[in-house]
């Protein structure tokens, strides 16, 4: 027992020098879930970020602002500018990439060469549709904006996760690196457990996740009809492989459900398909989160979709 506690101990204490010149991609959200994140008093929200935090993560400095966004401070009362709200996960908060090259601040400003436009940030890692929609109509529907865009990304049918029982084990960087390649490990040896067939798994009829996001779909749809709110949805890709998209059934699922509900629909993964090297849409080897060169992607793709007048139709 103290030959194990021995060895455990001096893991730990070489994996932390060790990740003060590495980046491991699982190690890094664990810390921005520590630093980031507190629990939500709603449980269809589940956390929220911890107002005025800061952290330097995945390289990139992170700060979040006295409402628990990562963006600027904003006034409740809408000015003079077009206020656009957008909401998303992990993707829209910008991870891994700074604050002013992410699409957000990059369609800010390309808006704002048409009209005076102001975007307020909801993007909050790890959410899926259910909590996106919950914030947005805690906090959100507060800022009560003219437009709002919600950035889709293939895992958002997932249902709302509990808090995990043994959560205070990821304050150890052992325990959370040794347990991310286990799991790497068991999706190779069993492909059905692969990321593809899991998200695409997400959108089967049976799944209580998809069922509820469609609900939550349209309660968004219901509230901005109430409110004169322009909806409009922005299906981002996933970019592992691009040019023979494994999702399209699953984005043309979603696409054709939105818009038989009335919901403008932008699906960004034609925009994709012509990219033969993914990897370098990456932010990191071991993350395929959108780096900067993607966000702009993402932005030059959804710049004439987001400033089109309403009724214009969808894509």
């Amino acid at each position: 027992m103290i030959a194990l506690a021995l060895f455990g101990l001096l893991a730990e204490v070489a994996l932390r020098l060790y990740l003060v010149q590495r980046i491991v991609y699982d190690v890094e959200m664990v810390r921005y879930a520590q630093l980031l994140k507190v629990d939500a008093e709603n449980p269809r929200i589940g956390h929220v970020h911890r107002p005025g935090a800061e952290a330097r993560l995945m390289g990139v400095d992170v700060r979040i602002s006295s409402d628990g966004l990562r963006d600027d401070e904003h006034d409740r009362e809408p000015g003079e500018r077009h206020r656009i709200v957008i909401l998303g996960d992990s993707l829209t908060f910008g991870w891994g990439v700074e604050e002013d090259e992410t699409f957000a601040t990059i369609l800010e400003r390309e808006l704002s060469k048409e009209r005076p436009t102001e975007i307020v940030n909801l993007g909050t890692g790890n959410y899926g549709t259910v909590q996106e929609v919950e914030l947005f109509l805690e906090k959100g529907r507060g800022y009560r904006p003219e437009q709002l865009v919600v950035f889709w990304f293939i895992n958002d049918a997932e249902p709302v996760p509990a808090k995990a029982r043994w959560a205070f084990l990821a304050h150890s960087r052992a325990v959370t690196l040794y347990w991310s390649r286990l799991r790497r490990l068991f999706a190779g040896i069993s492909p059905e457990r692969s990321f593809r067939e899991y998200y695409a798994g997400l959108y089967a009829d049976d799944q209580p996740g998809w069922r509820e996001a469609q609900a939550a779909f349209l309660r968004l749809a219901e509230t901005c009809r109430e409110d004169g709110i322009r909806l409009q949805v922005v299906l981002l890709p996933e970019l592992h492989e691009l040019a023979s998209y494994p999702f399209e059934r699953e984005h043309a699922l979603v696409a054709g459900f939105l818009r038989e509900n009335g919901i403008e629909t932008l699906d960004l993964a034609p925009a994709f398909a012509e990219e033969t090297d993914p990897r370098s849409l990456w932010v990191a080897p071991d993350d395929a989160h959108p780096n900067a060169r993607a966000h702009r992607r993402i932005a030059e793709a959804s710049r004439d979709f987001l400033g089109t007048e309403a009724g214009a139709g969808s894509p």
